[in-house]
């Protein structure tokens, strides 16, 4: 029995091509880079004498102009316009509250009037309307909390002056661009006409809006000063947040026996 045949090398050589070919590699590679673009040398020659083929130089890129911080400061239309045109009593400002269009830029809400008459024993400032607000400010389901706990304070709705620092519902409002557009010195004025003889701020937001810094931490706001008058505040979180949170409200109700006392 004789064993298998050696290959010859010239027989090795043709079945690695074979295999090399069946593996998809027919192109030769070794250590030396190539120029893929590089031109036939003819070309070369022409590009290098013929002035048509001259290179375009690059565009070099210029330094911005320095911009002018003081130039491009955007100035923000006044809440309401102009201070001397906003109205001196305040039935006119509740009717001015719903028409002057310098108010806010509209939305998919109604606006909401203010409620309630002038001289009230508690003035309620919310940040805005309720989503579901429609005949009347905190008309929904945030209202009937406030009512219950305007009814364990022994306060009647007719006591009390129901205020928001925005005429309507608006979705995560810019409170930092409101307020630099004026937004408190309009919560001043509508607090000074209403004149009522205690305040409750109810929401952070409205928190800086009446002098308050939010970094000290405590919800007792300075009192409001007006014309030799001054009415005391006290602020708690909104009305959401007292709604789902018990120690919230059992921390606002021991704060308001301890400011009425």
């Amino acid at each position: 029995m004789t064993g298998p045949k050696t290959p010859t090398l010239i027989e090795e050589f043709a079945a690695a091509q074979a295999w090399w070919k069946d593996a998809g590699v027919d192109s030769d590679f070794d250590d030396m880079a190539t120029n893929w673009l590089a031109l036939p040398d003819e070309k070369v020659s022409q590009e290098l004498t013929d002035p048509a083929y001259a290179p375009i130089p690059a565009a070099i890129p210029t330094s911005p102009a320095p911009r002018n911080s003081t130039a491009e400061k955007v100035e923000l239309s006044p809440l309401g316009g102009e201070k001397s045109t906003w109205p001196g009593d305040l039935a006119a400002f509740q009717n001015w509250w719903l028409a002057e269009p310098s108010l806010d830029s509209g939305g998919s809400f109604p606006r909401i009037a203010p409620r309630g008459a002038a001289g009230a024993k508690l003035m309620i400032i919310v940040a805005e309307p309720e989503e579901q607000d429609s005949a009347h400010l905190l008309s929904g389901p945030l209202g009937k909390f406030l009512a219950n706990i305007l009814a364990a304070m022994g306060l009647d709705a007719d006591e009390v002056y129901f205020a928001a620092a925005l005429p309507r519902h608006i979705p995560m409002a810019d409170w930092q661009q409101l307020q630099a557009a004026g937004l408190a010195q309009l919560l001043h004025h509508h607090i000074a006409l209403a004149a009522p003889e205690k305040i409750c701020a109810l929401g952070r937001n409205i928190w800086p809006l009446l002098g308050h810094d939010l970094a000290q931490g405590s919800a007792h706001l300075p009192d409001f000063n007006h014309e030799g008058g001054s009415v005391p505040i006290l602020g708690a979180e909104g009305l959401a947040e007292l709604l789902r949170s018990p120690p919230r409200r059992k921390r606002f109700w021991q704060r308001w026996l301890n400011w009425t006392a």
